[in-house]
């Protein structure tokens, strides 16, 4: 059956709360709690349940607009007339948006997001970052060899240094970005190409057997 759109009123809270909670956990984190939600939303606990009844409804709703905001600053990159600071850029700004938001470094990093929504993400992204690749390659910014999986790899590298030093140097992430990018653009490359279901088990998704095939919600078997 199909969907049936939200009220006026209904979407208005959705909102709301989506707004609230990514000011709380860009704050303390993704385990801030629906009663902390729903308080600073001036919102009934309730309400938090009714529009997120999961947790993770929550997570994906927010993950979901992340994914759009990279997906923008990869195209932007895309148009850079130089590959290699079209990478540069789109590496850094994806950093700044992390280090205000310390959510979005943990639903990349702790595994949180579902694996649909992370496979839906990647679909999108994946190949935007493999034109930028492709692009530097061409250009003879990147050795021949480098993949977007190595940008993943980049990713994860600087973000916990990130994470490691928040509260120490929030800056210090742009030094490891430098050394890491410096690296990768003039690196012997070592061991096979990732391949996708490597960058999903990176980022904390399991991999998908016959038996833990992903259902769409609202759907059976």
């Amino acid at each position: 059956m199909e969907e049936r759109p939200l009220r006026r009123d209904a979407e208005r809270n959705r909102q709301l709360l989506l707004r609230t909670a990514r000011e709380l956990m860009a704050r303390e984190g993704l385990d801030v709690s629906y009663e902390e939600i729903a308080r600073a939303a001036g919102t009934g606990t309730g309400t938090v349940y009714r529009r997120f009844p999961e947790r993770s409804d929550l997570v994906d709703a927010l993950f979901a607009e992340h994914v759009d905001t990279v997906v923008e600053l990869a195209r932007q990159a895309c148009r850079a007339e130089d590959p290699w600071e079209g990478i540069t850029r789109f590496m850094t700004r994806q950093f700044e948006l992390e280090v205000d938001d310390r959510a979005l470094g943990e639903l990349l990093r702790r595994g949180n997001q579902s694996s649909e929504l992370v496979q839906r993400g990647r679909a999108r992204i994946t190949p935007l970052v493999a034109e930028l690749v492709e692009r530097a390659v061409r250009a003879g910014r990147l050795p021949a060899g480098v993949v977007p999986g190595d940008l993943v790899a980049v990713h994860l590298m600087v973000g916990a240094v990130m994470d490691a030093a928040r509260k120490i140097d929030p800056n210090l992430w742009r030094r490891a970005l430098a050394v890491a990018l410096a690296g990768l653009r003039h690196a012997e490359l070592a061991g096979e190409q990732p391949d996708e279901d490597v960058i999903d088990r990176l980022y904390g998704v399991p991999s998908a057997t016959p038996e833990e095939e992903v259902v769409p919600r609202g759907t059976t078997r």
